[in-house]
């Protein structure tokens, strides 16, 4: 449906073993095609043509150090930078089809069907229920017993709706931290994404929340195309198919988890995954 209206080097040492559980990884066509992808703070370029495919119900990882653009890209992808006016965007990014840098877009559907999660928790100053049903309200007009439902499904996608059920009317902000960050997945997923950005979702939890999550990007990834910004290099290697490694603005190479981390092509990843950079 349309969004418009009407050097390779022998071998690497790394500082701690990395489990690649994506091995002989086989991309899925195209999810979303990005070609010569510019961005700009005012005058200020932050991101230099940056071309890659994400593949279709897979994780695309993206790392590097802090400042190099990672958090950024993601931004681009649902033009959420668009929200402030010394901000832009350049180049091509293809989704199902169709440029969502063109000025015609409908940005609250876009929205819609590329849900992001932020590393800063967001739950709202409101309850359980009505923080899940809230994008779904702001995109869709269901009737009450179609949003319980819908709000259910997002829920229970999250492995949450046993722990919440009997409580969804009161406050989010009563949930721990990594039941209030699968909460805010859960808003993302109520209007049924089809991409779910998500910039460092377990950066700020404990050990156990973040393998919860982590388990849930890959169940994702059934129905939804992810990307995931990480500076967890061995989170990266358990979740993602598909890793790129950006640095100063530039995507430097991308390539499978177990290529990226076992082989990358480029000096400065083979130097960012053994710890010599970043």
């Amino acid at each position: 449906m349309s969004l418009t209206q009407s050097p390779r080097h022998r071998g690497i040492e790394h500082r701690a073993p990395l489990v690649v559980v994506h091995t002989g990884t086989r991309f899925n066509r195209s999810k979303v095609t990005i070609r010569d992808l510019e961005f700009f703070f005012g005058t200020t370029q932050v991101l230099t043509r940056v071309c890659i495919d994400l593949p279709e119900n897979q994780v695309t990882a993206v790392i590097g150090p802090s400042g190099c653009g990672k958090s950024t890209f993601l931004r681009a992808l649902n033009r959420i930078y668009s929200m402030y006016p010394d901000q832009r965007a350049a180049g091509t990014v293809l989704f199902e089809g169709e440029n969502i840098l063109g000025p015609q877009v409908d940005l609250r559907r876009l929205r819609s069907r590329i849900g992001m999660v932020f590393q800063e928790i967001t739950a709202f100053p409101k309850s359980i229920y009505e923080n899940v049903a809230f994008g779904t309200r702001l995109h869709e007009h269901l009737s009450h017993a179609e949003l319980a439902a819908r709000v259910e499904e997002a829920l229970t996608r999250v492995a949450l709706w046993a722990e919440v059920m009997d409580r969804l009317h009161t406050p989010a902000a009563g949930l721990s931290g990594g039941q209030q960050q699968r909460l805010c997945i859960a808003r993302a997923l109520s209007t049924r994404p089809e991409v779910l950005l998500l910039d460092e979702p377990t950066s700020a939890l404990d050990p156990r929340s973040m393998m919860l999550i982590e388990n849930l990007i890959d169940d994702l990834k059934r129905t939804v195309t992810i990307v995931l910004v990480t500076h967890n290099l061995q989170q990266a290697a358990r979740c993602a198919d598909q890793v790129a490694f950006f640095f100063l603005g530039q995507m430097i190479e991308a390539g499978t988890a177990e290529q990226m981390f076992t082989n990358p092509r480029q000096v400065q990843t083979q130097n960012y995954i053994t710890g010599r950079v970043g």
